[in-house]
């Protein structure tokens, strides 16, 4: 038979879209790929951390979470949700955060092994299936946009043990309170969404990252000035969310000021 009768026959059987793509719905679809453009960073990051690379590897992680940082807002301001009802933003952003915040920091954690063998492998068991179970609740912001339980940042704490090395016990001791965390009723904070105190936490959140570049810059053997920063704004962002909990109450002036 005539490839163009098949040709055809073919065309008549397949109905195309003839919609087309309104400057709305590119612009919205353009925020799904600036999300998707963090599993390419995670794959980046991902050969650093097999060839130990820990401070590319982080440089990588970093610019993933800037990324994952700024989607959010660009696309509820352009309402891709609403324009673009099919595409899951959602899900494209947990599969990414699953392996930015989660996967990748456990693999480098268990490839240092300055926990030792037996300690790193435990400690990257604990963070991949204790996150992989958070990821399945849907129930893990408050109204106000705190995370119910430790949001699962391991790329946060796993950079403050590479850079801050507090020894192998402490190390991890830190990584099972954090996975114990994950699944209790305390506020953890969003440093962007959560309005209360915002003036305060988001300075704080941009310093930690400021320190950390530092680290980085460094080549991940930091100053003692600089381990002092990012412990001291780190433990101050772990904290700060249980006790606005603890006073719900603290800080709402100037969020309704604001």
């Amino acid at each position: 038979m005539n490839k163009n009768i098949i040709g055809r026959k073919l065309a008549e059987r397949i109905p195309l879209s003839r919609k087309k793509v309104t400057w709305p719905q590119a612009r919205a679809f353009s925020v799904h790929l600036l999300t998707a453009s963090g599993s390419f960073l995670a794959f980046l990051s991902l050969v650093a951390a097999s060839e130990e690379r820990w401070t590319a590897m982080f440089w990588w992680l970093g610019l993933a979470l800037f990324v994952d940082g700024i989607d959010g807002p660009i696309a509820r301001k352009l309402q891709v949700k609403e324009i673009l009802p099919t595409w899951s933003g959602d899900m494209l952003d947990n599969i990414i955060d699953y392996v930015t915040y989660v996967l990748i920091p456990a693999f480098a954690l268990y490839q240092r092994g300055f926990m030792g063998e037996g300690l790193s492998f435990l400690s990257a068991a604990i963070i991949v299936v204790s996150s992989a179970i958070y990821y399945a609740d849907t129930g893990i912001k408050t109204k106000e946009n705190f995370f119910k339980g430790f949001p699962v940042v391991w790329n946060m704490v796993v950079f403050t043990l590479f850079v801050i090395q507090p020894g192998e016990w402490v190390s991890f001791a830190v990584v099972v309170f954090a996975g114990i965390l994950t699944f209790l009723p305390i506020n953890f904070l969003h440093p962007v969404r959560v309005q209360r105190l915002r003036n305060i936490n988001l300075p704080i959140f941009f310093a930690w990252c400021a320190f950390g570049a530092v680290a980085l810059v460094q080549d991940m053997q930091a100053y003692d000035l600089v381990k002092i920063g990012i412990a001291v704004t780190g433990i101050y962002l772990f904290v700060i969310g249980g006790i606005m909990q603890l006073f719900p109450n603290l800080g709402a002036r100037s969020s309704k000021s604001a």
